[in-house]
């Protein structure tokens, strides 16, 4: 599965980077036909502490998830965003697999 990562507004250093990627390549474990992933890093300007704002897609075959999380770290909100996919991928392959065994 490819993963592309954009830092919008700043320059993401190599290790956020490494933990988006490593991150949503585990969610290939939930679900076999991923095609590729979108990782969107934003800085929001506000005084808030939660102004790190994490998205995640997914492409997969017949539709696309997506999920986007606010949190003080990105780390956080990328792992916050995954555990949101990881649900998303086991319900999507459930009905998927009620669809065929009808």
């Amino acid at each position: 599965m490819k993963v592309f990562i954009q830092s919008v507004n700043f320059n993401a250093d190599s290790d956020l980077l490494k933990h988006a990627e490593t991150k949503v390549q585990g969610l290939v474990k939930f679900h076999d036909k991923i095609i590729d992933a979108e990782v969107f890093l934003k800085v929001q300007n506000t005084s808030e502490k939660e102004n790190k704002i994490s998205e995640i897609k997914i492409n997969i075959p017949g539709s696309e998830l997506i999920v986007k999380k606010e949190a003080k770290s990105f780390e956080e909100g990328i792992s916050m965003g995954v555990d949101s996919l990881k649900r998303q991928l086991k319900k999507s392959k459930e009905k998927l697999r009620d669809s065929m065994s009808i």
